[in-house]
């Protein structure tokens, strides 16, 4: 069940956002669920670690200082097919379809249960290698105390 290329291997996501605290609990949610974590506190590093290490989802907050995320979208998508986590405050429709429209894979609007963040993530990455079953030990789960993730 499932296709070898999602099994036994660990799975790397990238977290652009210039708030550190962020990307440091994206890094402890992540690595609790079974996934590498790496975290860019800028754009310019963001793009220069997907380059590098080409990630297998990357999540991204559209406001930062340098290029927005908005733009950062499109930067990435000219680069990289890596599916794109949207993780905004921003709670507006008309800009969760313009980001979707210029390269976002999916748009969550923070706080969000980490159990849900990880499914979503999942989801994006099983779509992107092409597969729909998930091993059993990857999926979401809801941990003692952990506390939904908010801007």
């Amino acid at each position: 069940m499932g296709d070898n290329k999602w099994m036994n291997t660990t799975k790397t996501v990238l977290a652009i956002d210039d708030d550190i605290a962020i990307t440091e609990l994206l890094s402890i949610i992540l690595r609790t669920h079974g996934f590498e974590a790496l975290t860019a506190n800028n754009s310019e590093d963001g793009l220069r670690l997907i380059s590098e290490k080409s990630p297998d989802a990357i999540t991204l907050d559209l406001m930062m200082p340098d290029i927005d995320g908005l733009e950062m979208c499109k930067r990435i998508r000219a680069i990289s097919r890596t599916p794109i986590l949207v993780l905004s405050a921003i709670n507006d429709p008309a800009m969760v379809a313009t980001v979707l429209d210029a390269g976002a894979d999916d748009f969550i609007v923070k706080p969000v249960p980490s159990a849900v963040l990880i499914a979503h993530l999942n989801t994006l990455i099983r779509r992107s290698l092409g597969t729909g079953a998930l091993e059993h030990n990857v999926t979401a789960k809801w941990l003692p105390g952990s506390a939904p993730l908010s801007s």
